[in-house]
């Protein structure tokens, strides 16, 4: 193989690599709070909505995770349907850092305050590697409480991948 193939290899490599269906909108700055609805935009499907629900959430020594929802609203225009529901979600809750806003894949729309019935009373995840429950402090769970979501911290990459299997789109 030649200097130009293996270049162009590696040029197909880093495009199927960056290749995402969440579009890339305007990254921010802003810090996600409680309360924050944000936005997320599938070309091929529309606009998706979350929330997030805390910023203290934990993975062991790991502080200052971002505890969101993504709910199943999908809609042709960026406008978030009111009264967005945990009963509702797309996918489990999902821990994650601030990247996906920086990165431009989450965009704030507005805050809302918070209610009891807008959370989960228990946020459950299920750790592969012990084979226990645990809550978005790193507390151990009696038992599995639905929706279960992955214990760790997802990116906006692996986030990327699970809405795109809840919605049946080629990774």
């Amino acid at each position: 193989m030649g200097w130009s193939e293996r270049v162009a290899n590696i040029l197909l490599t880093i495009q199927a690599v960056e290749s995402m269906n969440l579009a890339k909108l305007k990254g921010s700055r802003q810090q996600p709070e409680p309360g924050d609805v944000f936005a997320m935009h599938m070309p091929s499907k529309g606009w998706l909505f979350g929330r997030v629900v805390a910023t203290n959430a934990r993975i062991w020594d790991m502080e200052e995770c971002i505890l969101t929802y993504i709910y199943n609203n999908v809609t042709p225009e960026c406008i978030a349907p009111a009264g967005l529901s945990p009963t509702a979600l797309l996918l489990p809750p999902i821990m994650t850092n601030k990247r996906p806003w920086t990165m431009g894949y989450f965009k704030t729309l507005r805050h809302e305050q918070l209610s009891a019935s807008d959370v989960l009373s228990v946020h459950c995840f299920f750790d592969p590697v012990r084979e226990r429950y645990l809550d978005e402090q790193s507390r151990l769970l009696p038992a599995r409480s639905e929706p279960c979501g992955f214990w760790g911290l997802d990116s906006y990459r692996t986030i990327d991948d699970a809405i795109s299997k809840a919605l049946g789109l080629p990774l």
